[in-house]
């Protein structure tokens, strides 16, 4: 096999046709070609290509091999209530979600929430983030609830540290695919006495009947209220205990049939930051491309064993006061095609300053990287010069650089990294910046510019990419997919 080049072969559309692309290069590292003859995602989900919901729980065991708990994660367009629609109405629905969510990031980083006293974990005493702006997530996982488990489909967040499920009685719940849970049918769980120290830690704390209540808030208008409890979860064969959750009797959502959503943000009240020292502070997932066909899901791993063995690109997680549930890395620049983008003010357009402004999050949450807006302009207009011989499409929703490739079998189009800080290199695989839209071959450049200094790479640009986080000693790899 060849070492990756600057320009890549890639064959971008219509269903059957093979690929060959980069993943990516890291510090010191020559990654070669992968996936030669990968098959690309087809233009639109069919209902022929989803497994049913039986056959995904039966399926979905944990793997406890060597120190690690895997799981199978399921893009949300995978998971119908019933209602299959067309591509365009699937990326419509995305960029509705993902506008809000970015927005719900923005006003919650503005607004200087999320601050608090850290705790230890053996205390499960940290904030319980309630009442600001986070939005709603892309990716679920199935675990069991209670004892005996009852299975529920949960979004992940790594921007979120709590974890909650709709619970009976329902005052009012939105649609979830799963019974919704019934804590009385439950042998462990427990209601937090308000007198406790996770309690107190709430803000908008509330008491009654002599119970703690919570309250979380979202920017897109979803909320959950309710009583915190310590309940048991289990994933596959594992059974974690006495894990802080949130029992939601009154929910609003944009989950699409998820009873709750499982926070693992930097926090120590996150799921991640619960499992504290059994786990060494280590996860790792690796998202599978959205519409891939039956059989394929991305995957959650919690241990050491998630941690790669070799091949991976190292880059050091920055902390923000303002937000710690933020996971945050130096991005020193752009490049396409192999050449760096120059950058209108580089020093500081991807600064994190002092006052918790700017910066750039990994976000799983947000579907399309947000760029300062000079920054975005020069990205995109350094890949339409690449691209010169390709005919225009009209801009769709948020993106304003789109192609019509109906009748293309293969196009050659430049590859777009990410340069990190000290060093390390991200070359982004074709599919993971230029999408398909609509099922007559419009596709389109998957970036899109931000109204503030902050930056978030978004679960597109994640997909199909080993992405490993040790918290314990402050870093973030990128590695080749595990999926």
């Amino acid at each position: 096999m060849e070492t990756m080049k600057a320009l890549v072969m890639v064959v971008v559309l219509l269903d059957g046709a093979t690929t060959t692309y980069a993943v990516f290069t890291g510090q010191g590292v020559d990654f070669q070609y992968l996936n030669v003859h990968e098959t690309m995602v087809a233009t639109r989900i069919r209902p022929s290509e989803i497994k049913s919901f039986q056959e995904f729980s039966e399926s979905n065991n944990g793997d406890e091999a060597e120190g690690r708990w895997k799981l199978k994660l399921v893009h949300r367009d995978m998971i119908s209530l019933g209602n299959f629609s067309n591509h365009r109405h699937h990326l419509s629905e995305r960029i509705k979600r993902d506008v809000r969510r970015v927005a719900s990031l923005t006003r919650r980083l503005s607004g200087g929430g999320g601050g608090g006293v850290n705790y230890g974990v053996e205390d499960f005493a940290s904030e319980v983030v309630s009442g600001v702006d986070q939005g709603s997530g892309e990716y679920f996982v199935r675990i069991g609830v209670g004892s005996p488990p009852r299975n529920q489909y949960m979004v992940i967040d790594s921007g979120s540290d709590i974890v909650w499920v709709q619970c009976q009685p329902c005052n009012q719940c939105y649609r979830q695919l799963d019974p919704v849970f019934d804590p009385a049918d439950s042998a462990t769980f427990a209601g937090v006495a308000c007198s406790s120290t996770v309690c107190g830690l709430l803000e908008n704390a509330g008491c009654r009947a002599g119970r703690c209540r919570y309250e979380v808030s979202y920017g897109d208008g979803s909320y959950t209220k309710g009583t915190l409890a310590l309940e048991t979860l289990t994933f596959g064969r594992t059974v974690v205990r006495n894990v802080a959750i949130g029992c939601g009797h009154r929910n609003r959502g944009m989950f699409v049939g998820a009873a709750g959503l499982l926070g693992l943000g930097g926090g120590s009240m996150s799921f991640v930051g619960q499992l504290g020292g059994q786990t060494g502070g280590a996860f790792g997932y690796c998202l599978v491309s959205r519409g891939t066909g039956s059989g394929s899901y991305g995957s959650l791993v919690f241990g050491l064993g998630a941690m790669p063995v070799g091949g991976a690109a190292w880059v050091r997680l920055l902390r923000n006061p303002r937000a710690p549930s933020f996971y945050y890395v130096g991005l020193a620049g752009l490049g396409v095609g192999g050449v760096p983008v120059s950058l209108p003010e580089a020093e500081d357009v991807f600064r994190l300053s002092e006052y918790g402004d700017g910066g750039v999050v990994l976000d799983t949450g947000t579907a399309v990287t947000r760029l300062p807006g000079p920054a975005y302009q020069a990205l995109r207009d350094t890949f339409i010069s690449g691209t010169a011989g390709l005919p225009r499409a009209p801009g769709v929703s948020i993106f304003d650089t789109c192609y019509n490739l109906l009748g293309f079998e293969t196009v050659r189009v430049p590859t777009v990294s990410f340069y990190f800080s000290g060093g390390p290199i991200l070359t982004l695989p074709a599919r993971n910046f230029l999408i398909p839209v609509d099922e007559v071959g419009t596709f389109c450049f998957a970036f899109a510019p931000s109204s503030t200094g902050l930056s978030i790479i978004g679960n597109i640009q994640q997909e199909g990419i080993q992405i490993s986080f040790d918290v314990a000693n402050g870093l973030v790899g990128f590695g080749p997919s595990t999926c």
